[in-house]
């Protein structure tokens, strides 16, 4: 029995159903069956698994191609001496032609499917790339607008903070010098945490060029001391940290070149406020 199922997966049967065997092998398949009868039984299931592949695949051809290539068949049957055979089921030369017909038909439909699932995919994949690269933008500019507003928050904190407590910073109201009138702006001094901030809000100064920059002092016992530069933004809200100082009389603003000085230039000066 072990032969008999060998033989059955090599294949031949199919073959020999599909018509692809020369003479002597078909007529070695027909002697196999004569000795094993459950051979037909193979060839009979292999035949209707066949027929129904066809069945599902098949696309039946315009009638004017169909009966031009059957036309063109030679089916003439040389006849042969009668000879003891097995009964074998066989298909019909028709069947065989058809089942050619249709498997081919089913192939190129298959490979049609195929292509047009590869085509799909590959849009599907350039989509999702797009939608990725717009949501990594999209989260980008979300993190901008989460820190711009964190900053925010930080800044109207302090600001509260600064005017919410005034045992904590001492507000000094700088005024304007005979160089600039109607200038003015506040600083909030806190000296144990030796912190000095521009209330930016509150700056009321003449307007700068691009080569200029307002810079800050503190007269600490009579003299000048550095605490950096700022620019002037008319309306801007908020806090501007400025150099740390542990003690200071008082403050002054003067106009310096851009970058600042080292000392500060008495003619420019144009607020000024004790502390």
């Amino acid at each position: 029995m072990e032969d008999i199922k060998a033989y059955i997966e090599s294949g031949v049967l199919e073959l020999y159903v599909l018509r692809n065997l020369t003479d002597a092998e078909r007529r070695e398949v027909e002697d196999m069956c004569l000795k094993f009868p459950e051979l037909n039984t193979e060839l009979s299931q292999i035949e209707n698994c066949l027929l129904q592949y066809s069945n599902v695949y098949s696309v039946e051809p315009p009638i004017a191609s169909r009966d031009e290539f059957l036309s063109s068949m030679n089916f003439e049957v040389q006849a042969e001496p009668p000879q003891e055979t097995a009964i074998v089921k066989l298909p019909s030369r028709d069947k065989s032609i058809r089942f050619y017909k249709f498997a081919f038909a089913a192939s190129v439909t298959l490979l049609l499917i195929s292509l047009f699932t590869i085509v799909n995919l590959n849009k599907e994949l350039k989509e999702s790339k797009n939608e990725i690269i717009a949501l990594q933008s999209s989260n980008q500019k979300y993190a901008s607008q989460v820190n711009y507003i964190g900053k925010e928050l930080q800044d109207n904190k302090k600001f509260l903070q600064v005017y919410q407590n005034p045992e904590e910073y001492k507000l000094v109201t700088l005024k304007g010098t005979p160089k600039a009138p109607e200038a003015s702006m506040k600083v909030a001094f806190n000296n144990g945490k030796q912190e000095v901030l521009i209330d930016v809000s509150s700056l009321n100064l003449p307007a700068t060029d691009a080569n200029h920059q307002y810079q800050l002092w503190a007269l600490v016992d009579g003299k000048p001391i550095d605490l950096g530069v700022f620019d002037y933004t008319s309306g801007q809200p908020g806090l501007t940290q400025m150099k740390s100082i542990g003690k200071a009389q008082a403050f002054a603003v003067t106009l310096e070149k851009k970058g600042g000085s080292k000392t500060p230039t008495l003619t420019e000066m144009v607020v000024m406020g004790g502390v």
